[in-house]
């Protein structure tokens, strides 16, 4: 992928993190994980497919930080990891259009502001 000059350390993780979640198994995987933990095998289960693959899936998923996983025996449990996709809707939020922004701005201030008798 080329890079542009202005290209930071943040920038490099935001790639890795929309490259893993560019996969919809690998969505699906996630919002597997929102309600808790689980193993490897219980994340294949539904996709029915080998699970050297299902690892590849999580070893992305755990390179951009998103979830994270612990070994106790022979089983490896994964989780996601707190506040991960935080980066990636920052990045969403910050490239909104302005008149979205303007907008959201008014709503907040129609919603939260409460007139006074005296306005």
């Amino acid at each position: 992928m080329p890079k542009y000059s202005g290209e930071t350390a943040g920038d490099a993780e935001l790639d890795r993190m929309f490259r893993a979640l560019a996969d919809g198994t690998r969505r699906a995987m996630i919002a597997r994980l929102v309600y808790g933990p689980a193993s490897v095998s219980q994340l294949a289960e539904p996709f029915g497919m080998a699970l050297p693959t299902v690892l590849q899936h999580l070893r992305l998923l755990e390179e951009a930080q998103i979830v994270s996983s612990e070994k106790v025996g022979r089983v490896r449990t994964y989780q996601l990891v707190p506040d991960a996709l935080v980066p990636a809707n920052a990045w969403i939020v910050g490239h909104r259009r302005p008149q979205e922004r303007r907008l959201d701005r008014l709503g907040d201030y129609l919603t939260n502001h409460h007139p006074t008798q005296e306005e």
